[in-house]
């Protein structure tokens, strides 16, 4: 074998016969496997509907008798810090290796298919471990395989089931047949569609401005739970679409007091800005391209002002900052890293 270790990062929503191809290359040449299973730590959305155990297992049950040589690991997103992201990554290989008693000289490679786009550009940031470059094979993809599964169309599920190891198809059937966590995505799938369909029309592809409220106060910070699709049920920050003749500023002073009825003037809370950022990942929302401006709005002491939950939130809740750094899995979209940006714990 070439290698000690060779380490495999992915997502794998779901795991499928090329993620097998990849994996089975990975065990010829190197005597264990280093698997990082990517966006660890997500809600449960139509793009990341398994959590990080269940696609621990995917892996396993598609491994067969080869499971042992594997060595998964969770790995979470830093969608607005690459630098924490690739660190996070050398964090996580050295602790396998330690926990593992690779020898000091121990070779280890990454595997990957190195190709164009974002998707791809990550190989690069590992100079110190030789890439293997593995050809494509010619599959649906993890994203078409998603918008089928959740599609109810007749013949779906002999799409998905072509195209992924027998323990897997396994799994996402009986998801399909009996989750309730299903019937919710799909519902979310359903909105969706429908959702794009609107704007389908349109010359091209539009670009949705936000702008989003990081409230502060006295160590706690001010949230609101979704009441209805995109997110239904999830935490997220007080924030809304900008309305034409208004500043991102303004729109973000008044999406904060619809939703959550903040006892502050509009005139206070523009003092009281100390920061502000454009989060802008291409990916962050399902809903299309969409671009958000938030504030940071900071208030270090006193007693948490009154609130009442209203138009789009069925709640609202001051939550203690050490509480919501804890809650990754319940955010809407990328409202956690938003609020890490601002907050730190990174």
């Amino acid at each position: 074998m070439r290698y000690d270790y060779l380490v495999l990062i992915g997502r794998f929503q779901p795991f499928h016969n090329g993620h097998l191809s990849v994996l089975r290359h990975a065990l010829r040449l190197a005597g264990k496997v280093i698997v990082l299973i990517g966006s660890a730590g997500q809600p449960r959305t139509t793009r990341n509907p398994f959590n990080v155990g269940e696609r621990a297992v995917m892996i396993r049950a598609a491994a067969e008798d080869q499971a042992e040589r594997l060595l998964i690991r969770p790995l979470r997103d830093r969608l607005y810090n690459e630098t924490v992201w690739v660190a996070d990554v050398q964090r996580l290989v050295a602790e396998v290796l330690e926990a593992d008693g690779a020898a000091p000289d121990a070779t280890v490679g990454l595997i990957g298919r190195d190709k164009d786009g974002a998707t791809g550009a990550y190989l690069a940031a590992f100079p110190q471990w030789p890439l293997v470059d593995v050809q494509h094979t010619d599959v649906l993809s993890a994203t078409e395989l998603r918008a089928w599964l959740f599609s109810g169309e007749a013949g779906a599920l002999r799409l998905v089931e072509a195209n992924t190891p027998p323990g897997v198809f396994g799994m996402l059937e009986a998801f399909r047949a009996g989750s309730p966590a299903y019937a919710q995505l799909a519902r979310e799938d359903a909105f969706m569609r429908a959702y794009r369909q609107s704007w389908a029309a349109a010359p091209y592809p539009p670009t949705f401005v936000t702008a989003d409220a990081v409230v502060v106060h006295s160590g706690h910070v001010l949230l609101v739970r979704r009441r209805a699709e995109p997110g239904k049920g999830l935490w997220a920050l007080p924030g809304g679409f900008v309305e034409q003749g208004e500043t991102v500023r303004d729109a973000a002073i008044r999406e904060l007091q619809e939703e959550t009825r903040l006892k502050v003037p509009p005139a206070v809370l523009r003092g009281s800005i100390k920061g502000q950022q454009v989060f802008d990942y291409p990916g962050r929302s399902l809903r299309g391209r969409t671009i958000t401006h938030a504030f940071y709005f900071d208030f270090p002491t006193g007693d948490l002002p009154k609130i009442r939950a209203a138009d789009d939130a069925d709640r609202v809740r001051w939550i203690p900052l050490g509480e919501a750094l804890l809650m990754e899995e319940q955010f809407f979209e990328d409202h956690f890293h938003i609020l890490e940006h601002f907050v730190g714990g990174a």
